[in-house]
Order: C-alpha cells, then structure tokens, then sequence
C-alpha cells in the first residue's frame, strides 16, 4: 500500500506572517534606535526609558492604523471586483463561461476539456471560481485588515518590549551598548524565525534583518552624539 504523499505549504502565513514580522522588525528597530540616539547624546537612563516607552506606544498605534488602512484599501478591491465579477456572471453567463474556458485553454488544455472543466466548476461555485481564476483572489490570501493591524501591533509592542528592558536593566553607562547587542541577537533571531515559518533561508534572513537594523541603530547613534545635548 502507497503512503500518502502530504505537501507542506507555506502560503496559507502569508497574511500574518508579513504584518507580524514586520511590526516585531519595526518595533526592535524603531525603538532601539530611539533608545540608542536619545543615549548617545548623553541623556538620563530614565529619560532614555521615557523615549523607549513612548515610541513602543506610538509606534505600536501607528503600525496599527497605517496597516490596516493599507489592507482594508486592498480588501475594498478585492470587494469591488467581487461585486462586478458577480453582476457579470447574472448578466452574461455564456460570456463569463467562454472567458473561463478561454482561460484554461491558454493552460494547456484543449478546447473541449477546458470547455467541460469550466462548466462544471462553474455549476458548483461560479463566482469563487472566476475570483480565483480571473482575479487571483483566493480564501487563503484574501485581506483581512483587522487580523492584520492586531498582528502588526502586537508584533510592535513585543519586538520595542526588548531595547525598553535593556535599557531598564543595564547599567547607566553602558544602555547604548547593552541596548545595541540585545536589538541584534533578538533582529538575529526574528530573521531566522521569520525565514524559517516562510521556508526560506535561515541564515539568509537573520543576516539580512540584522544588518538594517545595525544600520539603523547606527545613524541615530551619530546623530545623538552630533547633537551631544540632553533632550
């Protein structure tokens, strides 16, 4: 007896996973550099822990708001299309069936085969058929913008709780340093996990997040000590 052959897909992550690493990318990030610029121009330990808190706050709201207004864009397009793809089916079925049969002829299908399998995928499930053919929408990757703005701030706030607790815990003289090596092992460790759920490279993904960030962290550290001023 033939064991069954199961595949492991990936694509079904793809919504959370996108707005996830990227809100815990940004909020290591964002507020590391934060931390380290508002250190390196010589401010309080407790002022640089003020700034930390603030930006997880700010940055988590704004990661929010601005990714739900872009996936809700993309969903209102998707809606859209549905709505005139459903209209087109009631109105001029026979059009819509030949456009299908069309499709799957440039698929490699004879004419006739293409002709039957679009009749009868048609007569189960017209319009999700011609959303997935003709539209590329499907279930598995369709916009889902409050699962997307819940993941990008939570993702946040758990990615900016990692330079606050530095900056909390180290010693006064040493919240840059300590700061900078936390932001990149923990960049390190997001980039293999992100690339590892997404199937890709592991050490591909952890070296390129970590270099942005240490890039980052690197020019707001410059120009805190341009200024060199508490503020």
């Amino acid at each position: 007896m033939r064991s069954l052959h199961l595949e492991g897909h990936r694509a079904h992550r793809i919504g959370w996973l996108r707005a996830s690493v990227l809100g815990a990318n940004d909020g290591v990030v964002s507020v590391s550099s934060l931390v380290v610029g508002v250190a390196a121009s010589g401010a309080a330990q407790s002022n640089v822990l003020i700034t930390g808190i603030a930006g997880l706050v700010a940055g988590a709201l704004s990661m929010a708001a601005g990714e739900y207004i872009s996936v809700q864009s993309q969903a209102d397009t998707e809606q859209a299309d549905l709505a005139r793809e459903r209209k087109e089916l009631a109105e001029e079925p026979e059009s819509e069936l030949a456009e299908l049969t069309g499709i799957y002829v440039k698929r490699s299908l004879d004419h006739d085969l293409a002709h039957q399998v679009a009749v009868q995928l048609t007569a189960h499930d017209a319009l999700t058929t011609h959303a997935r053919e003709e539209l590329g929408i499907t279930d598995t990757l369709m916009a889902r913008p409050i699962q997307a703005a819940l993941a990008s701030a939570a993702a946040f706030a758990v990615g900016a709780v990692v330079p606050i607790a530095a900056t909390y815990f180290a010693p006064a003289k040493t919240v840059g340093m300590v700061t900078s090596v936390a932001t990149i092992l923990t960049l390190a460790a997001l980039g293999a996990l992100a690339a590892y759920a997404g199937g890709a490279s592991i050490w591909r993904g952890a070296i390129r997040v970590t270099f942005w960030g240490a890039l980052a962290m690197g020019v707001t550290a410059v120009v805190g000590r341009m200024f060199g001023a508490v503020v």
